[in-house]
């Protein structure tokens, strides 16, 4: 399923201003169909407050203002849902349901809930997924957790579905700039300030700060490892290659993002919503704002940006009143990166370290963004209930241009050959790796050969210093030629060389097409030549 095939319904929310009351219009703005293109006007109700105060009271660390600033009123009480019988519903899941019912209800009505039925109808006869994207033009409404609304009660959450991928957009931006096609995950990790630890007065200052820097690269290491690893046994994942920043100043950030090929920025650390895109704290007394990170990233074409800080999806406020594309997320997107996940409220380290270790596998399993966050937050539910806030913290906003592509889905990237003859009647030539000092041969089987130092390794260079666990793999790509197109794609610490007709070329995590007699190098520049042969299938050279 390619994501940029998906049937797309995309709604818009906005204030009428010429009315004294809570009017709001709600547009369909992109539909799967002709004729999808619909307009309602609805009211906000005091009842939707009284259940938005009452979900606020329950699970908002941080005070944000009264949405949509209705007057006050006695609402009615909230309503129990019918619980299991002999089992009592917790009021935090009563407050979950309540006011994820009442937000679907308001949003999908009449017309709107008609045209999200055809258009589900629509990608369920094409048997593919419906992407529902939000786009929330009133700043009151930005702060509610759109994340949470469900149909009825005992129904799915809409953002925890891979039937129906939510995400939140905006249309005020400007067209996307050309996107790389990239065929691996490529990792910026950053981590900016952290809380100091609890210490007693009076410890000594160069020793405190020497246990903040052992306590940031342990948990560079730790979330380095988590990125990396990529669970059982798909041969055909791609590759994840991290790169860590530790405290850096502004200007190293953007050296470093200017200097590599990255299409994931991972930031952990504090963060704090402020006017111009919130500020994020790479060291003590160095923020950086949204606004001037946007620059760079778009600059450097990285595709997601991640934000493991407190309220990145939140809009600043002022006076009472939440100030128009505030918040960290929408800064970037305005600025064109093409999607931005960042957290609607405070989360814990166990948290964000669960959500995104599933995060990254279901990436490297090549699924487009929203499924991928959809599949992670499913994982934190599952880890800490339905009735915990922690699946309902990350917020996805993508740009209405984009396509969730972050890597290749497999269609497009790497292709088996096949074992079975030609449509001319042809064997398919086998591909092999030779060493050149004992003339060893080893046969590239099914397209794919992993070369490293660990035994799972299909050519295993354990005695090779320089070589890496997982150090590279020799594939084969479909192509548009008769002639067998084959790579070498490198994910190692050292590298690899690869003969050319220039001299010895050092691939450092990137891959390059191999051709028959390239001579290979994993490593070190002085370590064993083994040479790559393609062959015909009956042997002749």
């Amino acid at each position: 399923m390619s994501p940029s095939e998906l049937p797309c319904l995309s709604l818009a929310i906005e204030r009428l201003r010429a009315s004294q009351a809570q009017h709001f219009a709600i547009h369909v703005i992109e539909a799967p169909y002709r004729g999808g293109y619909l307009l309602r006007d609805c009211l906000w109700t005091d009842e939707l407050t009284h259940h938005w105060r009452s979900w606020q009271e329950m699970f908002c660390s941080r005070g944000v203002p009264d949405v949509p600033h209705v007057s006050q009123v006695i609402a009615p009480p909230v309503e129990a849902l019918d619980p299991p019988i002999g089992q009592p519903l917790p009021r935090s899941t009563r407050l979950m349901q309540n006011l994820g019912i009442n937000l679907w209800q308001w949003l999908f009505d009449g017309v709107i809930q008609g045209s999200l039925n055809r258009s589900q109808g629509i990608a369920q006869g094409q048997n593919k997924a419906l992407r529902l994207r939000l786009d929330v033009r009133d700043p009151e409404l930005i702060s509610l957790p759109w994340e949470i609304m469900q149909s009825d009660a005992g129904k799915q959450a809409v953002s925890l579905s891979q039937k129906l991928l939510f995400s939140r957009t905006t249309s005020d931006v400007d067209s996307l700039a050309g996107l790389r096609s990239e065929t691996s995950l490529n990792v910026l990790l950053v981590l900016g300030q952290d809380a100091a630890p609890d210490l007693p007065s009076g410890f000594d200052n160069h020793k405190r700060d020497e246990l903040k820097r052992l306590k940031l690269e342990q948990e560079a290491i730790a979330l380095s490892r988590i990125l990396r690893e990529r669970q059982g046994t798909n041969r055909l994942a791609a590759p994840c290659f991290v790169d860590t920043l530790l405290q850096p100043t502004s200007g190293e950030l953007i050296a470093r993002l200017e200097s590599g090929h990255y299409n994931v920025l991972f930031y952990a650390g504090h963060g704090v919503p402020a006017p111009d895109g919130g500020l994020l704290f790479l060291r003590p007394n160095q923020p950086m704002n949204g606004t001037e990170l946007a620059q760079v990233l778009t600059r450097c074409r990285v595709k997601l940006a991640v934000f493991n800080a407190c309220w990145g999806a939140q809009p600043e406020e002022q006076d009472g009143k939440s100030i128009p594309r505030s918040s960290l997320a929408e800064v970037l997107l305005h600025h064109g990166v093409p999607a931005v996940l960042a957290m609607r409220d405070s989360i814990t380290d166990e948290e964000a370290l669960s959500f995104i270790a599933t995060f990254a596998q279901a990436l490297t399993d090549r699924m487009p963004i929203d499924q991928a966050v959809a599949v992670a937050r499913q994982h934190l539910l599952t880890l800490f209930r339905f009735n915990h806030q922690a699946w309902t913290l990350p917020v996805l906003y993508m740009h209405p241009e984009f396509n969730g592509e972050l890597i290749k889905p497999i269609e497009e990237g790497m292709t088996q050959i096949p074992h079975t003859p030609s449509q001319l009647g042809l064997q398919n030539p086998v591909a092999s790796v030779r060493s050149l000092e004992n003339s060893k041969v080893w046969t590239i089987r099914g397209g794919l050969m992993r070369v490293g130092m660990s035994a799972e390794n299909d050519l295993v260079l354990a005695n090779e210093p320089g070589v890496s666990r997982k150090h590279a793999e020799i594939f084969y790509r479909s192509a548009d030629t008769m002639q067998p197109m084959y790579f070498l794609r490198d994910f190692s610490r050292y590298g690899t060389w690869v003969s050319t007709v220039n001299g010895w070329q050092k691939v450092h995590n990137y891959e390059v097409p191999l051709y028959s007699g390239a001579q290979i190098k994993f490593g070190g520049s002085q370590n064993s030549v083994l040479e790559f042969l393609v062959s015909p299938a009956d042997g002749r050279n």
